[in-house]
């Protein structure tokens, strides 16, 4: 036994119950019919010429139903006669390389056959212009010298910074197809002043490059679509705030306040562009997103493999395994965190060599009064939080909420030989 098993070997982890919550769910049932419906609205379907070469922009992670809605687009612009071809509207993910973007796309389930046309990944920018603020406004070339341009994401809330505007088409514009250059630039003076510098670009290029309408969704608690809506390029920038506002409601949550400790069974770039959702566990990376703060520690056990070991905020962790650590390609990491700025998402939280030390290192550092009513949650990711386990001493809490239903007496928490949590 080693000196860190000899330091946690006394603390007592609670026994825990494994429950559901539910939602309120507004859930779109047809997506390619109402797709189809809002790409044929005059407004839109009016903006597109035959024989135009239209680019359209595609690239989020997460994005509920991506595969068909990125043909659905396709499928309709050729049926008005349109080329198009789909360029990945990413920033600097993938690594910052054009083959690291096309293989992001394909682990998206987006590639040339599904899609039904051309995939043109390419990190070749052209500058725009300048904000009064001096930041350089890029555009990815590839789309800049098309007849067109669409892009396509989901609207949310962002993970880094608060506003009116924050993930959704407009980031898509400014970020997503400023490629490395461009995320660089949106990003150079930090969060702070990223609502700001995302609207005065998305302006810039809507005035100069051929925009001619976004494709937006909004999801529901359960990851599924709830909403999707067409919009005219000139209509984004007013409208994506009442599509941020309809996301923001539809988020779901942890049901207690006040946590000791969360423990996330994994994180990822899948998950959320900060690996776990700061909206959902209240931990941020700088002071620009307003959250409320959940968890006095938070244990990471694990990262996705579609995040291709981009590990970026793990330092918002504060326990992760060994495990994951190894999965970490400090590469692509490092590209991202130099892109954002926000150095915290890099660094290097505690590294425990299984799950239960990992649990217990942040049981023992929690600090709470009461070591024997610990108040502990178990979530799968921040995506997934319809099932979840919570620990003994939350039991009063959850029987007055009407949105948890346990399904199952309180537990011990079982580990298997090498001391990692059974599925």
């Amino acid at each position: 036994m080693g000196i860190i098993d000899e330091i946690l070997e006394s603390t007592v982890l609670p026994r825990m119950i494994r429950a559901r919550q539910t939602f309120p769910a507004p859930e779109v049932r047809d997506v390619p019919a109402v797709l189809r419906e809002e790409l044929r609205k005059p407004a839109i379907s009016g903006r597109v010429r035959r024989g135009m070469r239209i680019a359209v922009a595609v690239g989020s992670r997460g994005v509920a139903e991506i595969p068909r809605i990125a043909r659905g687009v396709v499928e309709e612009l050729r049926n008005l006669g349109a080329e198009p071809f789909i360029v990945p509207g990413m920033g600097s993910h993938g690594g910052a390389t054009a083959e690291g973007q096309a293989r992001v796309l394909a682990d998206l389930g987006v590639t040339e056959e599904s899609a039904g046309c051309p995939i043109v990944s390419s990190m070749e920018v052209a500058e725009l212009g300048a904000l009064d603020n001096g930041l350089p406004v890029y555009m990815d070339r590839r789309a800049m010298e098309a007849d067109g341009i669409v892009v396509v994401n989901r609207v949310k809330p962002h993970t880094a910074f608060s506003g009116a505007i924050e993930s959704g088409l407009v980031k898509m514009i400014t970020i997503g197809l400023g490629k490395q250059k461009g995320a660089d630039s949106c990003h150079a003076y930090g969060f702070a002043h990223m609502e700001r510098n995302m609207i005065d670009m998305a302006k810039v290029k809507l005035a100069r490059a051929p925009f001619l309408f976004g494709v937006a969704t909004v999801e529901n608690a359960y990851d599924r679509i709830a909403r999707i809506v067409a919009v005219p390029a000139e209509e984004i920038l007013a409208t994506e705030p009442r599509l941020l506002a309809e996301a923001r409601e539809n988020m779901p949550s942890i049901p207690f306040d006040r946590l000791d400790v969360l423990v996330v069974d994994r994180m990822g770039k899948d998950i959320s562009g900060s690996g776990m959702d700061p909206n959902i566990t209240g931990r941020a990376s700088n002071p620009a997103i307003r959250v409320t703060p959940k968890a006095t520690r938070i244990a990471v056990l694990d990262l996705t493999a579609a995040s291709h070991g981009n590990a970026v905020a793990m330092g918002l962790a504060d326990v992760i395994t060994r495990r994951l650590f190894d999965k970490i390609d400090f590469g692509h990491t490092y590209a991202n965190v130099l892109t954002s700025t926000v150095t915290r998402s890099g660094m290097i939280p505690l590294i425990m060599d299984n799950d239960r030390l990992a649990i217990r290192a942040a049981v023992k550092t929690c600090n709470a009064r009461d070591m024997g009513r610990v108040r502990m949650v178990r979530i799968r990711d921040t995506l997934r939080l319809e099932e979840f386990h919570y620990s003994e001493s939350l039991q009063v809490e959850a029987r007055g909420n009407a949105r948890i239903s346990p399904l199952g007496p309180p537990e011990e928490i079982a580990f298997d030989a090498e001391g990692n949590l059974h599925e």
